[in-house]
């Protein structure tokens, strides 16, 4: 497949120009490269250096990121952000960035993704950021022990915390992947049992605890493995190509 040909099927799902406005990552093309084919596409959450050498020596042209280089300014190229750049380079490894997009996409996204893990079959658009929603709610198919819920969401990870405030079986939720726990607001506005997000935040345990809402807090990293791999699943189904799926938790 032609590397141009990539990025247009990525842009095609997920509309780039659509979260310019909404978004601090630049979702999309950041780093370019030489090639002109492309075999093997790697997908992590963060554009650290450790994925950027695991994708190079998995042998991939282009690395797609959640986490991507670009944050809405300009930054001299020193230091770690200098040595990523290099290493993209001198690997003719490409770096696509998907951000709120990858949250947010009703197939593919990171909240969809845990949606889909606990058995939601009809979830609905949640969370409004900046007019536009990024998280999904929904009922589950039974009610289920917050713990349970807990481990779903969070799959071989520990949570940073689960606040069992109601002492009941959860039989709604409200998901907001990575950094969002001031999210839970719009949780107690639509009565959900339990918010699930991935930071954690000492100050909303209090209100959260005297309206009666559950939250889990999975840990910014493993909320938002789901979109990546549902994504890489995707490609590889539509396009033939190989996908290298490089998992390197933060414990966080």
């Amino acid at each position: 497949m032609r590397t141009a040909d990539l990025y247009a099927y990525l842009d095609r799902l997920f509309d780039f120009r659509r979260w310019t406005d909404q978004d601090g990552n630049a979702s999309g093309l950041q780093v370019a490269r030489q090639g002109a084919e492309v075999a093997r596409v790697a997908f992590a959450v963060d554009a650290c250096l450790e994925a950027i050498e695991a994708a190079g020596a998995a042998g991939a042209q282009v690395l797609v990121v959640h986490h991507g280089l670009l944050w809405g300014k300009e930054r001299p190229l020193t230091g770690a952000l200098y040595r990523r750049v290099r290493r993209l380079c001198e690997l003719d490894l490409a770096l696509v960035g998907i951000h709120l997009p990858l949250d947010a996409h009703p197939e593919l996204g990171n909240n969809i993704g845990i949606m889909q893990a606990l058995g939601v079959a009809a979830p609905q658009p949640f969370a409004l950021y900046k007019g536009q929603a990024i998280g999904w709610k929904g009922e589950l198919p039974a009610p289920m022990p917050l713990a349970e819920l807990a481990r779903v969401v969070c799959g071989p990870d520990r949570p940073l915390a689960v606040c069992d405030h109601r002492h009941a079986p959860v039989r709604s939720v409200g998901v907001v992947s990575g950094g969002a726990p001031g999210e839970y607001r719009q949780a107690l506005a639509e009565g959900l049992d339990c918010y699930i997000t991935g930071d954690a935040s000492h100050g909303v345990v209090h209100e959260a605890a005297e309206c009666g809402l559950d939250l889990v807090f999975g840990g910014h990293y493993r909320t938002e493995t789901h979109g990546v791999r549902l994504l890489a699943e995707r490609l590889a189904r539509d396009t033939g190509l190989a996908t290298t799926l490089i998992d390197l938790p933060t414990g966080l």
